[in-house]
Formats: C-alpha cells, sequence, structure tokens
C-alpha cells in the first residue's frame, strides 16, 4: 500500500518533489492530490493511499501547498502561524503550473490509463482543485475541500469544462456564509458542478487527525467525491457481482480464505444489533471460521428484496430464513438451539475499496428474532415476530395491527 517519490518538471521553475502511489488493480485513471497551505503534514501523507484503496488507482500528490517542496508543518499554534506566513506568499498562478506538471507527468506512466484526470484538494489546496478545473482542459473532475478564496476567483468558472464538485463546512470562518452563499449561487449557473454544505462542521473536517474531524461528514463527502470521479473518470467496478461473490462463499462454498480474499488487507464487519463481526484481517477471519461461515443452519438461505448500487457501496434488502437447529454466535450469541423456524427482514450497507469488500454493516430487527424463537412474549409489546418479513413479500397484508388506537381513526376525516 505505499509508494515512492518522485520527481516532477514544472513549467513553474524547479523540479519538485512528489509522491506515487498506484493502485490494487495496478492501472487506472489518474488523480492529483492538492494538499492544505501547512504542507505534507502527517495525516496528509495517509490521504492518497487512502483515496487509492477506494477508487483511484494512480496518484501523485504535489508539494504546491507550501513554499517549498517537502515542507512539512504540524497542528500546533506555532505550526498554524507558520503555514498561514506560507499561504500569504504562495503564489497560486504556480500552484496550478505545478498541478498541470504532475498530471502530465501521471500521463506519461504505464500506471496511469487514458480513461481521465482529476484533481482533489483541501483547504488552498481545495481552491487549486477549483483552478485547475478552470483553467486547464484535461482535467476531467474537480474536487475540493473547503477551498479558501473561491468566491474571489468566480469569475475562473467560464473555462470549466469537466465536472466540479466542491465541500463546505458551515462553521468554516475561512469561508463564511456570504462567500460560501456566493460560490453555491455561482455554480447553480454552471452545468456539471455540485455543492454541498456539512451542517455544525468546521474547517477541515475530513482531516483524521484534526481537532474538527467528523467522521459522519468526512465519510458522506467521501463517498459523493467518488461518485463524481466514478462518473467522471471511472474506474467502472460491478460491485454487484463482487458482493454476489463474497456472499456465495459465505454461505454457499462456506470457504473462509475464499471469502478473505474479496477484502481489503483490513477489512471490518459489523452485526448492528448484536455487535459481532470483527476488524481487520485477524479478527474478522478468526470470526468468520470459528463463529459464522461454519456455524451457520445448512438450511440457512438468502432471499433478494432490493438492491441499490452506488458508486462505492451497495444497499442489498434481503430475508434471511432458516431453522433454529445450532447456537448460532453471531445472530443469537448464548442462546440454545430451539429447532424453531425464523424469517428475518435485513439490510445490509457493503462498502468497496477498488474491486475489493472494506465493510459490512447489517440491520435486523432482534427483537422480531428474539418472537419467533419464543425468548420474547409479544403480548402488549409493539413487536411482531415472522410477520414482519412475510408483509415485505406482500405489502397487502393489514398493516398498524400494532397500533392499539388505529381504528378509531377509521370514520375521521382524512383532509382539512
Amino acid at each position: 500500500m505505499k509508494g515512492h517519490y518522485v520527481h516532477v518538471r514544472s513549467d513553474s521553475g524547479e523540479p519538485f518533489q512528489a509522491y506515487l502511489v498506484t493502485s490494487i488493480d495496478g492501472r487506472g485513471p489518474g488523480v492529483v492530490s492538492a494538499r492544505k497551505s501547512s504542507g505534507s503534514t502527517p495525516p496528509c501523507a495517509q490521504w492518497p493511499t487512502n483515496w487509492r484503496r477506494r477508487a483511484t488507482p494512480c496518484w501523485c500528490r504535489t508539494s504546491t501547498g507550501a513554499s517549498r517542496p517537502g515542507s512539512t508543518v504540524g497542528y500546533t499554534e506555532a505550526d498554524f502561524q507558520r503555514a498561514f506566513a506560507l499561504y500569504e506568499a504562495f503564489d497560486e498562478g504556480l500552484g496550478v503550473l505545478d498541478i498541470a506538471a504532475s498530471l502530465s507527468h501521471l500521463r506519461s506512466l504505464e500506471a496511469c490509463s487514458d480513461a481521465g484526470l482529476g484533481v482533489v484538494g483541501y483547504c488552498l489546496g481545495g481552491k487549486l482543485a477549483y483552478l485547475a478545473a478552470c483553467r486547464l482542459p484535461e482535467v476531467a473532475c474537480a474536487v475540493g475541500y473547503y477551498g479558501v478564496g473561491i468566491e474571489q476567483a468566480l469569475h475562473e468558472l467560464e473555462g470549466l469544462s469537466g465536472r466540479l464538485v466542491l465541500h463546505f463546512a458551515e462553521l468554516d470562518r475561512f469561508c463564511p456564509a456570504e462567500a460560501r452563499e456566493a460560490i453555491i449561487d455561482a455554480l447553480k449557473r454552471k452545468a456539471g458542478t455540485e455543492a454541498y454544505v456539512y451542517p455544525q462542521v468546521d474547517h477541515a473536517f475530513a482531516r483524521p487527525a484534526g481537532d474538527h474531524y467528523h467522521k459522519p461528514s468526512a465519510l458522506l463527502a467521501h463517498e459523493r467525491s467518488i461518485a463524481a470521479l466514478r462518473r467522471s473518470i471511472g474506474p467502472d467496478y460491478n460491485l454487484s457481482d463482487l458482493w454476489e461473490e463474497h456472499i456465495r462463499h459465505e454461505f454457499d462454498t462456506r470457504d473462509v480464505p475464499a471469502t478473505m480474499a474479496t477484502m481489503v488487507p483490513q477489512p471490518y464487519v459489523n452485526h448492528i444489533p448484536t455487535m459481532t463481526g470483527g476488524v481487520g484481517y485477524r479478527e474478522l477471519a478468526r470470526f468468520y471460521r470459528y463463529h459464522f461461515v461454519h456455524g451457520n443452519p445448512q438450511d440457512m438461505r438468502l432471499t433478494p428484496i432490493s438492491r441499490t448500487v452506488g458508486a462505492s457501496q451497495i444497499v442489498d434488502e434481503f430475508i434471511m430464513s432458516f431453522t433454529h437447529d445450532r447456537e448460532i454466535d453471531w445472530l443469537l450469541p448464548g442462546v440454545a438451539p430451539t429447532g424453531r423456524a425464523v424469517e428475518i427482514p435485513m439490510l445490509g450497507v457493503v462498502e468497496f475499496r477498488g474491486p475489493k469488500l472494506y465493510h459490512e454493516h447489517i440491520y435486523w430487527d432482534q427483537a422480531s428474532v428474539l418472537v419467533q424463537i419464543g425468548l420474547l412474549d409479544p403480548a402488549g409489546l409493539p413487536v411482531a415476530g415472522a410477520v414482519t418479513a412475510h408483509k415485505l413479500l406482500d405489502e397487502s397484508l393489514p398493516s398498524n395491527t400494532l397500533m392499539p388506537g388505529w381504528a378509531t381513526s377509521a370514520d375521521l376525516p382524512i383532509e382539512g
């Protein structure tokens, strides 16, 4: 998963140092990451790898975020002051030239396909990504996170030919509400643009080691960014087929090594109601081998209901049915077999990084399971058993049967 440093020649002057990594596929579209004004901070060093795992097989990060190549700044107050000084002295025009040189370097590599080129930037890099999209016709897609000063360059939108995605933090003092609204208003008049505002988060909400990191917003922004990049430059994976291969080894072949081979090196699985699964290869392989794959009833089957396929995620709706003829560690931990039939509506949110499965979030109604095996008496409780699965298959079955007051509204007016 590691890359290496390369030297890139730029029209702006002397060569600069960049960090290059290639994808698990070995070849694909190229993307340049323009970093923030404080240079190559430790968390930034992980961004290219994280992005590459998810979507972009070829990464080259420019040194345009600081006044000289290889500049490194941390997160202390003194570091912030130094970063601000670097920002004040920074030449944005030269920065765009460095991005152009990085794109050219990527395009010359065997590992970089001709599918298209992209730019992703953060803070000052967010503005550079914006400017690169507007000035460089080779940029098919650009993504800017909490860019600083874009409102001063809205006239540049005339040159935009590719797709542009901008992410804003509601509480960002470097891009206050007035500036943000001016940018969004300008984007509304330009085709191929997207703008998203993340409520109650501050500047650098997507920086994992930062004080303002907000994981839900960062994940949502990343998914939107991946969708735009995939739509513009690829790569195009058949996530449905990849998911089918994974569950085939889980439930049909019951082959743990084959199951793990469909996943990234450090995956995780979380069965939400029972908090079972595992994080990381060793823990998850242990879970699969001793508590999941070989421990499911032989008659367990999945009945598909619906599947929504996104840029890097699948949402799968299905019914799981089985006979409770053995202890099922992941579903009913510590519960002796009852011999009863069980049908459960389930929902799975499955994320991929490139062509490999990264995580599974699996949801179901545990109360319904407990009712069906006789451990929970539904009398007087707003819970139901197998009928929840039956109604998913047959919507004509009665609704609102758990509502004591449902009959009282039968003759009441609907409108007015």
